[in-house]
């Protein structure tokens, strides 16, 4: 585990410097653009081109709570947090679409005080420039903060960048509309102005709505589950990796637990072996820390038990609710037997056990059955 802690150092410092030179190029890049734009908007009156500004300058404040949260994310644990700060940064982010969101209503306001009492606005060839020279700005900076925040798994980041490609485009409205007014003398800025400010309100509302699905907690891909299934039962003496849970506590610090089903004809020595290579190959290929590894024991050769399984398997796979069958195990002397069922969220819990329960016992009046009920928390 040392050598898996270190690893992590080195990935959460090189993650954390990058992060924070993204965001400080965000921040220079969004304040020469707030500048340029709020001149051309004073200039030019023109409530589109001020709001566009507005917009820029939230962008710069996000970049500033992204660095802020980086920092404190990436503070070592301690006896009080001894798991790290890492969700900070999901707070920060919850920040940033609050900051996003409050420019959209207050760029709503504004537009539609200037649809109520319109103003002329008067373009020139500087203006046009300027606002040309930020729309390519823009889509340099977004495609370049995206990427970098694809590549360190910051959502922050993503964010920020996809709302500088989103900026792009509601800066080219604001160039067509000025192209309109130049042209044919028809101002169409406040109602554009509306317009962008209900795309930056919605970009708001989804960026919260992403960032508390992680605060609280969602169900992992099936595409990350399946790779941490493919590679638990690479190892030989894997017959099955069941009941996969991830513990999220920040980016790229993600613990784990699972159960695997092994022979039972293997010592404490093998398990013990077995279990220890499979942490080190999970966390070398994925990055997870599996925390815990529970053990289903398999039958191996007892034809009866084998038998019982497919019957037990066959009878519960009937009910549309019960999505899979694992762990079981029946002791044939003892007269017991013993298996888990995954179990959809559309079924009551208690009524299904009961019901499976029933059943196992109708097929087998002789034996104790015990049936433990999983949640459908992967794929």
């Amino acid at each position: 585990m040392n050598e898996q802690s270190n690893d992590i150092a080195v990935l959460a410092a090189n993650r954390e410097r990058t992060i924070v030179r993204t965001s400080v190029i965000g921040i220079v890049t969004n304040i020469l653009l707030v500048a340029f734009k709020a001149f051309v908007g004073l200039m030019s009156n023109s409530i589109a081109v001020i709001l566009d500004a507005v917009n820029n300058l939230s962008d710069a404040l996000s970049s500033v709570v992204t660095i802020i949260g980086a920092k404190l994310g990436a503070k070592p644990p301690d006896k009080k947090h001894p798991l790290g700060y890492g969700r900070i940064e999901y707070l920060s982010s919850m920040i940033v679409a609050a900051l996003v969101l409050y420019a959209g209503i207050t760029s709503l306001v504004e537009s539609v005080k200037k649809i109520i009492m319109p103003e002329a606005a008067d373009y020139g060839t500087v203006s046009i420039i300027i606002i040309s020279v930020a729309i390519a700005a823009k889509l340099i900076l977004g495609t370049y903060v995206k990427r970098q925040g694809k590549k360190v798994n910051s959502g922050a980041l993503v964010a920020s960048g996809s709302d500088a490609l989103f900026d792009a485009i509601l800066s080219a409205s604001v160039l067509a509309c000025a192209i309109v007014y130049l042209i044919w003398g028809i101002s169409l800025e406040a109602y554009i102005g509306v317009v962008i400010a209900l795309f930056i309100m919605k970009a708001g509302i989804e960026m919260m709505m992403e960032t508390l699905n992680e605060i609280i907690g969602k169900r992992e891909d099936t595409k990350t589950t399946k790779e941490l299934k493919a590679i638990i039962c690479s190892e030989e003496a894997v017959r099955g990796a069941y009941d996969v849970t991830l513990f999220n506590y920040g980016p790229n610090k993600n613990y784990g637990s699972v159960h695997i089903e092994l022979p039972d004809t293997l010592t404490v020595d093998d398990v013990d072996r077995i279990t220890r290579r499979i942490q080190t190959d999970v966390f070398q290929k994925t990055g997870v820390i599996l925390t815990g590894i529970g053990v289903y024991s398999f039958n191996t050769s007892n034809d009866e038990a084998a038998q019982m399984r497919n019957a037990v398997q066959k009878a519960v796979m009937t009910h549309d609710w019960a999505l899979q069958m694992h762990g079981f195990y029946a002791d044939t002397e003892k007269k017991t037997l013993r298996f888990d069922v995954v179990l959809s969220f559309e079924i009551d819990r208690q009524d299904a056990i009961k019901t499976l329960h029933s059943e196992v016992c109708a097929l087998y009046p002789d034996y104790d059955v015990m049936i433990v009920p999983d949640v459908d928390i992967a794929d």
